[in-house]
């Protein structure tokens, strides 16, 4: 056996470890490694990656976080429908289920399978020959979105099926299941949005959602994502099943988690499987909203069949709320981290669920205003999803005679800016580039690789810039000493002269990194690039006029006017002009006139040694050329980097001129 056999039979070892112990770690909260035993195996699989690039297969355990942000998600077809369920609210309800399952199937008795009901986002996974490789949200029930990348990201879930007990892994498998975030992870994450100053989670479901459709498979990667699989698609190599618990059982062995469930005998039986479920909800630990309630037999299943897209051999049992009455003593404004302004209620303290409760989110003006809460009202208190508490409702009867509506603030509470609203007419958010309470997120941003790209100045040393009082504006950042940066925690002789040499560096930079840089909300990169070739000196934007602005390409009238305000903001144009005087120099964009690259669509896929892909896409631009994000008939060049995927392949395929790394360098020089 050779080095590659030899490191091909370790790499498949590994694959197997790794799943293992995350099927311990995230499934059965477990563990048999500890954190670090477990580190050592992952970069021993890296290491073997690293030296043999074609081990690196897209089931690979480190391949759970890679590739950039997509644009928008693609649309998948379910093989066939995701139906969702009806609800039911009591007894009565249930007792009327249970007639109609026993009259149409003319038994007397029905058997049913029972499962907490996760309240998260519903989703299909599709495997073929054992590795995942594609995963979609319900979506309308026919046609979902493909998520397929942040799926990945999701430690339970396994990127390749491991059969026990000698079970055959079928050539094409799709699972359905259920994304959700656990009790402990969804506090944790709230935590640190509070920290931070963001508005928090209203609730787990809300947060899953959320976090599964972000285009960037990073900041789901940041997200404690968890899965479970309930169900599965007939086709060829599965088994056909005679029960759903057999069916649970089957994807138990193949190594997917499953949720906990319960063998019901009737009617009788499902009532104290949700007596149980009901009384034992806060003992779980993740969030559920009531007890699913299905029938065992699969021979039944298809004789029931469906009625609209909800299946009639199954129903949700939803769990009553929890609420509680208290009173609102004063009503306060947070600032969050991305300038949100959030009315929250402080109140007398009081249990909802087993959990003390003081404060309780009024989510935005416009709830403040629909639900008409007020300092020394009555309210009802509920935990919304069992996690983060909501006013229900206020006991107008107990209202004091004296008292009188919220006044929400036009201007930030915490540095005055002027606080407007959003697009939608929902949010109102401060408007200040220098307010601390947001200068964590803006500092982040500024320093990011498509704005000013300054190495080494992370989430974690902005957060300690901004606590230790040494940065309160973005051009404090270039009054930076080393003296300064070597009393930070963690802050050596090398890492502060780096800091420094990377700050000095991006003081040269374009117009269009700069404007991008300010963090202005809908003002992407390519709203950037259109902004600073209409206006190539930051200045000509403090007296731009409305209508100048909305003459810029694809901006719009709502854009436009979030544009228009930021640059009327005295805070803001002072924070700029520090930047200049600082000795930031943004150069005006240059128009190319000529050239291989002038009006051509480009694809940038794999890795270059000589730049990153951000700059790549720079140097196409600046040489009049656009990137595109797919390959199509209309596209011109492939530059093809190391380790090229799917879309060389297309490229090949429909005749497109494909440039490797070197000719892609030629021809810039030509044309630079």
């Amino acid at each position: 056996m050779d080095d590659f056999q030899k490191a091909a039979a370790r790499a498949r070892e590994l694959h197997r470890e790794l799943a293992h112990h995350n099927y311990r770690y995230y499934v059965l909260d477990s563990p048999e490694v500890s954190d670090a035993q477990y580190d050592k195996l992952m970069r021993e699989l890296q290491d073997l990656e690293a030296k043999h690039p074609s081990l690196q297969t897209p089931d690979s355990p480190t391949q759970r976080v890679g590739g950039a942000a997509a644009e928008e998600f693609g649309e998948v077809v379910h093989r066939a429908p995701m139906l969702s369920l009806a609800n039911i609210f009591e007894d009565q309800g249930l007792i009327e289920f249970d007639e109609r399952i026993r009259k149409l199937v003319g038994l007397p008795g029905i058997a049913y399978v029972c499962e907490p009901k996760l309240d998260g986002l519903a989703i299909a996974l599709r495997y073929e020959k054992g590795a995942f490789v594609q995963g979609a949200t319900r979506g309308d029930g026919t046609t979902g979105e493909d998520v397929t990348s942040n799926l990945r990201t999701i430690r339970s879930l396994p990127m390749s099926l491991f059969p026990q007990d000698g079970v055959k892994v079928p050539d094409v498998l799709e699972v359905r299941g259920e994304v959700f975030i656990r009790k402990k992870d969804f506090q944790k994450l709230n935590e640190k949005r509070e920290e931070e100053g963001e508005p928090l989670f209203a609730n787990p479901r809300n947060a899953a959602a959320g976090s599964l459709r972000q285009l960037d498979p990073r900041m789901t990667a940041a997200r404690p994502l968890s899965v479970f699989l309930y169900e599965c698609v007939p086709g060829e190599g599965v088994p056909v099943f005679k029960t759903h618990i057999e069916k649970l059982e089957y994807l138990k062995t193949l190594g997917l988690p499953i949720n906990q469930y319960r063998r019901a005998e009737g009617l009788e039986g499902v009532r104290q499987a949700y007596d149980a479920s009901l009384k034992g909800r806060h003992e779980l630990p993740f969030e559920v909203d009531g007890m699913v309630v299905k029938v065992d037999d699969e021979d039944q299943r298809k004789r029931l069949g469906q009625v609209s897209k909800s299946p009639r051999w199954a129903v949700a049992y939803k769990f009553p709320p929890e609420e509680e009455s208290t009173e609102v003593m004063d009503i306060g404004i947070q600032v969050g981290r991305t300038g949100a302004l959030t009315p929250v209620a402080h109140l007398k303290p009081v249990k909802v669920g087993g959990v003390t409760v003081a404060r309780a989110t009024l989510h935005n003006e416009d709830e403040l205003r629909r639900k008409d809460v007020r300092k020394g009202d009555t309210v009802f208190v509920r935990r919304a999803g069992d996690v983060i508490p909501e006013i229900v409702s206020v006991v107008l009867s107990k209202r004091p005679a004296d008292s009188a509506p919220f006044e929400f603030p036009k201007h930030c509470p915490v540095c005055d800016a002027v606080a407007t609203k959003d697009e939608d007419g929902a949010i109102i958010r401060c408007t200040g580039a220098s307010c601390p309470a947001q200068l964590v997120e803006k500092i982040r941003h500024f320093a990011s690789r498509l704005a000013m790209d300054i190495e080494g100045l992370g989430d974690k040393l902005a957060a300690q810039l901004v606590s230790t009082g040494r940065v309160k504006a973005f051009a404090d950042l270039y009054a930076l000493t080393k003296e300064n940066l070597l009393t930070l925690e963690r802050m050596g002789d090398k890492s502060a002269d780096n800091l420094i040499a990377s700050l000095e560096r991006s003081k040269q930079t374009t117009q269009r990194r700069f404007l991008y840089s300010l963090g202005i909300r809908h003002v992407g990169d390519a709203t950037a690039k259109a902004l600073a070739e209409a206006f190539p000196q930051s200045e000509m934007l403090f007296t731009a006029s409305l209508e100048d602005i909305s003459r810029v390409k694809d901006v719009g009238p709502i854009m436009a006017q979030v544009i228009h305000t930021f640059f009327q903001e005295p805070q803001n144009q002072e924070a700029i002009r520090a930047l200049l005087a600082a000795g930031v120099q943004p150069a005006a964009p240059q128009v190319a006139t000529g050239g291989p690259f002038v009006g051509k669509s480009v694809v940038l896929t794999g890795a270059m040694t000589g730049m990153t892909r951000e700059q790549a896409k720079e140097e196409v631009e600046r040489r009049g050329g656009k990137v595109a994000g797919s390959v199509s008939r209309k596209t011109d060049f492939v530059v093809a980097g190391e380790d090229a995927g799917s879309k060389l392949k297309k490229a090949q395929e429909l005749g497109v001129r494909i440039l490797d790394e070197h000719a892609f360098l030629q021809m810039l020089q030509t044309n630079a």
